[in-house]
Formats: structure tokens, sequence, C-alpha cells
């Protein structure tokens, strides 16, 4: 497990902008049981997550004119049993940190993992999210 000092800025980079911390199982199901779409991000401390995805992530939600109607996330390496939760709900998907999950009405719908931030821009990621809201939102 990750340190605290290390994690909770970039918890924060998130929570700050209205993002809501899933920190149990019990959460992670809850959140993905309400109607309507809910985006969750699987934080994570490598650098991709740092350069692109979370600004990423930030720019759709901040500059889309359709927009989820919950924003969720989790931290890989510290949140543990939240995160196991939630990739059980990413199947057949395997583990990826970070990524993205636009969920509607609890199925998941559009899925960035690890692989597709890795070497991209923030924008487009945030075009990418932003393609998902305008279908799904």
């Amino acid at each position: 497990m990750y340190p605290a000092d290390i994690v909770m800025p970039m918890k924060e980079e998130l929570t700050e902008q209205g993002f809501v911390e899933l920190l149990t199982p019990e959460e992670v199901d809850s959140q993905l049981k309400k109607a309507g779409t809910t985006l969750v991000v699987v934080n994570s401390v490598c650098g991709c997550s740092a350069g692109t995805a979370r600004p990423g992530v930030l720019m759709a939600v901040h500059n889309s004119p359709k927009k989820p109607d919950y924003l969720a996330t989790s931290f890989a390496g510290f949140d543990i049993d939240a995160v196991r939760k939630l990739r059980e709900h990413l199947l057949p998907y395997p583990p990826s940190s970070p990524s993205v999950a636009l969920f509607k009405d609890g199925q998941l719908v559009h899925f960035i993992e690890r692989h597709m931030i890795e070497g991209r821009s923030a924008q487009m990621i945030a075009h990418n999210l932003i393609a998902a809201f305008e279908q799904y939102c």
C-alpha cells in the first residue's frame, strides 16, 4: 500500500473537483446501483495518471455539454478493497490503473484502459470521454 502523504494530493486533484471517493466495496456497489451514469476513475501514482489521465478526465468533465450524473474515484494500491470490488464490475477487462470507466444504470458502457492512456495526450483522453458522454449521458 502506498503512503498516505504521497496519495492524498493525487486523490485531491479529483475530489476537489467534485469526485466522490469510493473507499469500500459497499460504496462501490451502492454507487453503481444508482440509476443514471457514473464516471469512475481508478486513480494511480504512475506518471501517466498525473500527466494525462487526471487532466484528461477533468478537461472532459469541465468542457462537455453532456456530463455523467455522478463522478467517483478509487485509488489503486491504496483503496485496496474498493478497487478489488470495482474491478469485479469491470470484467472481462484485466486490472488496469489508471483507468476510466463509464457506467450507465450499473452497466459498463465505456472503458479506457492504461494502455489507452499511455502515450496519449490529456486532450486525446478528453475527446474520447466527451464522445462517450455524448453517446451515453
